[in-house]
């Protein structure tokens, strides 16, 4: 993991995810196939998924991108189009991105 100096130039995306109530194992298995690959792209310097401990259909994404063209090589990976786009998005009730930087 990169340094948090490092971290502070990155391009911070977050994501939170929402399962339909009847498609949370089948997400989980999606995302332990998902989450190796994104975390060993050569433009992520952190990529963590985290699941509600309370709420076990809402799901967390915290990434940090070397840049934006990193984001967009990710955006753009087989990977995440055949996984996240074509598995996990059709068992979501609601997805919500948004893009940060260090302050």
């Amino acid at each position: 993991m990169a340094d948090i100096n490092t971290l502070k130039r990155g391009l911070i995306v977050t994501a939170f995810w929402e399962a339909k109530p009847d498609e949370v194992e089948a997400l989980k298995g999606i995302i332990g196939k998902f989450l190796p690959q994104a975390q060993a792209e050569p433009g992520v310097l952190a990529f963590q998924i985290h699941q509600s401990l309370t709420e076990p259909t809402k799901f967390f994404f915290y990434e940090v991108f070397k840049d934006e063209a990193a984001f967009a090589e990710h955006s753009n990976a087989p990977h995440f189009k055949s996984l996240i786009l074509e598995q996990a998005v059709p068992r979501l009730a609601k997805r919500e991105r948004s893009q940060h930087k260090f302050v």
